[in-house]
């Protein structure tokens, strides 16, 4: 296992993170997984032995019970070794107040999600998405206020525009407050969506992005057919399949995968998190699982060396659309790349 630095911070993540979105099984969550805490702790011991010290959960998954159970698991480990990402803005229960960025919900989110986790601080806070209905401002500042008193130390944030995060940057900037130094984004071979203009934003910034869902909600691993539906998982039960791809190009692209894994005699799963594993500025892989074997495999991947032509391969196959501005800035670079051949390099004299 690797470790790298979670954005311009002195944090350093194991670059596979243990989702636990599987963890409780109520209300949604419940056809996504529904771990009870002994097989929640099998797993987040299996992970801890395989290296991983980053951990990934989210005040509305199952309600708290996710949280609660991760807390759990963790209780009797050395808390300095472990590093704990939670989120905050879903909708909790029908008070009409408990959801979203405002000052109140994020205050009385965070102290109920340090009590399910049974810790007295929070290594990275993240706000779940964005909130049309709250000044960034309030968040922001909510946010702040939490580092400061020393219940959360790193803050990123999760499905934002490239926009809206970078006004985010913009107003932490100039209110002095901490920024987000994290994107948590769905990002994998089958949706490449974010390097359009999230991604180049990141590097500007100085920022991580942590993939969600890097094998498409299970599609990448090779376990949907094309035409069958009964394979069991989300991608064949539409009340549970957010997740939207262009399963045509997909399948082209899983075919790729899989040629490419045979000749690894790895599994187009390991072949498709070791893709985004070669890429900037990925700190971690969020990875989630209902099964041992399932995380065994997982945490091979981080050993599997793609070379330069199979990563062209798969960045050809699975290149994303050239939407607008994109072409045409790519066609406008064309003037300024022929005058840097007019370009002299600076004496150092």
């Amino acid at each position: 296992m690797k470790y790298n630095l979670l954005g311009n911070s002195g944090l350093l993540v194991s670059e596979l993170c243990f989702g636990t979105m599987t963890f409780g099984g109520h209300g949604y969550w419940e056809r996504i997984g529904n771990l009870s805490l002994d097989s929640a702790q099998k797993l987040v011991d299996k992970a801890i032995d395989g290296g991983i010290n980053y951990f990934d959960t989210a005040d509305v998954y199952s309600y708290g019970k996710s949280e609660e159970i991760l807390g759990n698991t963790l209780h009797d480990k050395k808390r300095d070794n472990i590093v704990i990402a939670t989120k905050v803005r879903g909708r909790m229960s029908n008070e009409i107040n408990d959801v979203g960025l405002s000052r109140r919900h994020i205050i009385s989110s965070c102290e109920n999600s340090l009590k399910r986790l049974k810790t007295d601080y929070i290594d990275h806070y993240i706000v779940h998405s964005f909130d049309p209905f709250t000044p960034l401002e309030e968040t922001l500042r909510a946010l702040n206020d939490l580092v400061r008193q020393g219940k959360v130390r790193y803050l990123g944030c999760s499905n934002f525009y490239a926009w809206q995060l970078m006004k985010a940057l913009a107003i932490s900037e100039k209110l002095n407050l901490e920024k987000f130094i994290t994107l948590q984004a769905f990002y994998s071979l089958i949706s490449r969506d974010v390097e359009t203009e999230l991604i180049p934003l990141l590097e500007d910034q100085g920022m991580s992005i942590t993939p969600w869902s890097p094998l498409g909600a299970g599609f990448l691993s090779g376990k949907y057919k094309k035409g069958d539906h009964s394979a069991e998982g989300r991608r064949n039960r539409e009340e549970y399949n957010f997740i939207q791809i262009d399963e045509e190009k997909a399948f082209g692209i899983l075919d790729k995968v899989t040629e490419i894994a045979q000749k690894h005699d790895a599994t187009p799963a390991q072949i498709s998190l070791s893709y985004l594993l070669h890429k900037k500025p990925v700190a971690s892989v969020i990875i989630g699982t209902n099964k041992e074997s399932q995380l065994e495999e997982n945490l091979k991947a981080v050993d599997i060396k793609l070379s330069s032509d199979e990563i062209e391969i798969l960045d050809k196959v699975s290149a994303p659309p050239r939407s607008y501005p994109k072409w045409m800035l790519d066609f406008n670079k064309a003037d300024r790349l022929k005058s840097t051949a007019f370009i002299k390099p600076v004496s150092k004299k």
